[in-house]
């Protein structure tokens, strides 16, 4: 299979990819075309489809896995596939992780470390918590290893709400030891609860888009319920306690401009707010860094940093 990642102006397209979006449209001239994304698990590119009405294509939708043929042009700077024949593939031509995502790291293994970290919280309570999640509620852990923790941005393929999850924990826990203020078991609770809501306020892969309730709510309001519906089946959890870990979920974004209901008023909330903040922006200029591999100068501004950014030269 040829990788997306691979392609280059002139090449020839024939083989297998997820149509990930499709619309059709209308030339300056009223002629119908359709714009097309293809996606393999090294990323997208945007593709045309100039005669729709073509025998050679055949009927297909979004989310389809599509058999190509084309050619890679390049089109104002940037490379896209003009599409000649399309056929819609069926169950057995082809392999699913070949077209999404996926963490680079092991995700059975960072699962494990998690469960580690479970183990390792001294309140009964909090422990109990934890558990009814991810050691008891076998859909919930299934969706939470499989899921991303955003559609852009940051961790964006499957096992990133997982990678992104323990990268949050374990900088937590290194805070509890240079901080010993901070209460331990709290904290890592928060710190691995604090982005649950993703799991329903984004659709699993190859869709990976925000659901209705996910528009409507967002996975900051949705992680502190789905915590309050677990903390009522364990008899005798405090009030007091469950409100400590709604309110650090809550405030996790530290300001209500991004989205968080409410600001930090406990230590570990802040805590809880700098290690998500710092490992969502290493990842995500990282994954400019990965992207821009070839490129040996600046990448120009960016508005999530404010700057305009480059690699480290040797």
């Amino acid at each position: 299979m040829k990788y997306i990642k691979d392609f280059k102006e002139g090449d020839r397209v024939f083989d297998i990819y997820l149509c990930k979006y499709k619309q059709a449209a209308v030339t300056k001239n009223g002629k119908p075309y359709e714009n097309v994304i293809l996606q393999d698990k090294t990323g997208t590119i945007d593709a045309k489809v100039w005669e729709p009405n073509n025998p050679g294509i055949g009927e297909y939708s979004t989310l389809d896995y599509i058999e190509v043929y084309g050619e890679v042009n390049n089109f104002q700077g940037t490379l896209q596939v003009s599409v000649k024949r399309i056929r819609v593939c069926r169950e057995g031509e082809y392999r699913a992780e070949e077209y999404l995502p996926v963490s680079s790291k092991n995700i059975d293994e960072m699962f494990r470390e998690l469960l580690g970290l479970i183990k390792s919280i001294e309140n009964p309570f909090l422990r109990k918590l934890l558990e009814s999640f991810f050691v008891n509620d076998g859909d919930f852990a299934k969706a939470f290893r499989n899921s991303s923790a955003a559609k852009t941005v940051h961790h964006g393929f499957v096992g990133g709400l997982l990678e992104h999850t323990l990268s949050v924990a374990k900088l937590c826990d290194y805070y509890c030891g240079a901080y010993p203020v901070l209460k331990r078991d709290l904290l890592l609770t928060a710190a691995m609860c604090h982005d649950i809501g993703k799991t329903r306020e984004i659709s699993p892969f190859p869709e990976n888009d925000y659901t209705d309730d996910g528009q409507l709510l967002g996975h900051i309001v949705m992680g502190s319920q789905m915590v309050a519906e677990k903390a009522k089946e364990i008899e005798g959890f405090p009030h007091g306690l469950l409100a400590q870990v709604q309110h650090c979920i809550l405030a996790h974004h530290g300001k209500y401009e991004y989205g968080s209901p409410k600001i930090p008023a406990l230590i570990e909330a802040l805590a809880l707010n700098y290690a998500d903040d710092t490992d969502a922006k290493l990842e995500t200029f990282k994954e400019i860094l990965d992207n821009n591999k070839e490129n040996q100068g600046w990448f120009g501004y960016n508005r999530l940093f404010e700057s305009n950014l480059r690699a480290t030269r040797e």
